[in-house]
């Protein structure tokens, strides 16, 4: 059974274009992986509102043994892997591994696609290796990362869907098992001038307000 490709996308403003949104409450959200609909595009002008920038300087979860949690706040550098609680919908759940292989940027013409709306934004690229270590069922599951600039905060962009340096992916109907991986890109943004220098996970219990960190 073929996996779901990540294209669902809400149709906000015109058909045929990915989806690009400059959030207007300042809440940068990630671009995922999940199974999708039809593109969009919408933008608004965004107010700056500060996230809370992650406070623990715990070791890497990458030295840590196999399966150890890791803790809300951790920092870590591109290519280290942290072991994290996940759930996806209301009836999946289990712990994943994800490790960040790298970010990186593109060029505003690789957003051709997306029109006028993505004038001033330059692509990132954050690559993740996503493995089931809980060996729960989490097929069809689907991972969201966010970028930040160098002061730990969201870049105040908020764009998803797929160009053809990133293309997002889903897990496969065997993503079931303790070991089972699959790699995806997950697409972010920032505006001309400024840059990406993390990216962050957030979306467990626990990791809102300290979040998974990974730089370059």
């Amino acid at each position: 059974m073929q996996s779901f490709r990540h294209v669902n996308r809400t149709l906000v403003a015109s058909v045929g274009a990915l989806a690009l949104l400059l959030s207007a409450c300042g809440e940068a959200t990630t671009g995922s992986a999940g199974p999708a609909t039809t593109p969009a595009v919408d933008a608004t002008t965004e107010t700056t509102k500060s996230d809370a920038a992650p406070t623990s300087t715990k070791s890497s979860a990458a030295k840590a043994p196999e399966g150890d949690v890791t803790a809300p706040g951790t920092k870590l550098k591109v290519g280290e892997r942290a072991v994290v609680p996940f759930k996806f919908g209301n009836d999946k759940s289990g712990t994943i591994a994800l490790t960040v292989t790298a970010i990186d940027a593109g060029t505003n013409a690789d957003l051709a696609s997306f029109g006028e709306k993505a004038k001033g934004i330059t692509p990132y690229y954050i690559r993740v290796t996503v493995e089931n270590v809980g060996g729960t069922d989490l097929s069809y599951s689907s991972v969201s990362l966010r970028a930040v600039g160098a002061d730990g905060k969201g870049t105040g962009v908020i764009i998803s869907g797929d160009t053809a340096q990133c293309e997002s992916e889903s897990a496969k109907k065997d993503f079931t098992t303790a070991g089972a991986k699959y790699e995806t890109c997950v697409l972010q943004g920032a505006r001309e001038g400024s840059a990406v220098a993390g990216a962050t996970f957030d979306r467990s219990e626990g990791y809102e307000k300290a979040p998974v960190t990974w730089t370059k």
